[in-house]
């Protein structure tokens, strides 16, 4: 008599925890054969207002941690990854991907982290300066982080695109609420099981996996979510998202990259890229003091 497979049951990441969704809904992942291999949890409206919560709780540890500290642990992330890596690129392949060409996207994944990692303690001497006042004054501008970013992933490159956009928020000190498709919902799980043993404090990443349209108007609309990164949406939910953070002070960007523009560092590790998920802090102060 053969045995059942145990089939991987895909839940939520919310504040270093895994819940299941507040509904109890689920969605089947198949393969490319049409076979099962996983069942994720269904995000929710309420998830998605508990995930803000939990990203704003775990604020202060993740923003106050020294950017030597943030680069380490995301440094810890892109090895996690390294050890894993048949298991992200059979989960690419479960969505279709050829094996070269996941394996490809494994290895640029593990590479962009690094990237990132090495960015936490540099990017202040990039976009920070002195500037020229009159007066006997030293007037200084520095990026600081943000606050809660949600991000909403596309599904094409599916892993590269999540982390780069999920990595980026967390090496510039801010917290991020990731909304993962349901086409990247396995991979979307496996990052968060990397994160969770990377020493990646409580709330400072949180992902939700399922469908995007219903959590476009309780994340852009909540009032603690101070930054909206998205890729891969239409046209209408590009306008449900920036009309729903029309209602408070909130930055909305539109990323318009395609597959190619994702694998290129160049982009996506520069500077003018990560100036997306920082803000700008002006301060005087007295000269010979």
């Amino acid at each position: 008599m053969s045995r059942l497979e145990v089939i991987k049951t895909g839940k939520l990441w919310i504040g270093g925890k895994w819940p299941r969704s507040e509904s109890g809904a689920t969605f089947v992942v198949e393969d490319a054969k049409g076979q099962t291999v996983a069942r994720c949890a269904l995000a929710s409206r309420k998830d998605s207002r508990e995930a803000v919560e939990a990203a704003r709780a775990g604020l202060p540890a993740w923003r106050d941690a020294t950017a030597m500290l943030r680069g380490q642990v995301l440094y810890r992330a892109a090895e996690m990854m390294e050890s894993r890596c048949e298991e992200f690129t059979e989960a690419l392949r479960d969505a279709g991907m050829n094996l070269p060409a996941a394996r490809r996207e494994v290895e640029l994944s593990v590479d962009r982290m690094v990237m990132l990692a090495g960015w936490c303690d540099k990017i202040h001497q990039i976009l920070g300066c002195q500037n020229s006042v009159a007066g006997p004054y030293h007037n200084f501008t520095i990026p600081q982080a943000c606050g809660v970013v949600v991000v909403f992933c596309p599904q094409e490159p599916p892993l590269l695109s999540m982390v780069t956009l999920i990595g980026a928020a967390m090496a510039m000190g801010n917290t991020v609420v990731a909304a993962v498709p349901r086409s990247a919902a396995m991979l979307g799980v496996l990052l968060g099981e990397v994160l969770a043993v990377s020493d990646v404090p409580n709330g400072a990443a949180n992902l939700l996996t399922g469908d995007i349209a219903p959590l476009l108007d309780p994340l852009g609309g909540h009032r603690e979510v101070a930054v909206m990164v998205s890729s891969g949406l239409s046209k209408s939910a590009r306008t449900t998202l920036r009309l729903a953070a029309a209602d408070g002070i909130r930055r909305v960007h539109t990323i318009p990259w395609t597959g190619a523009d994702w694998a290129d560092d160049a982009q996506t590790c520069s500077p003018w890229f990560l100036d997306q998920f920082v803000e700008f802090k002006t301060m005087w102060h007295p000269a010979g003091v």
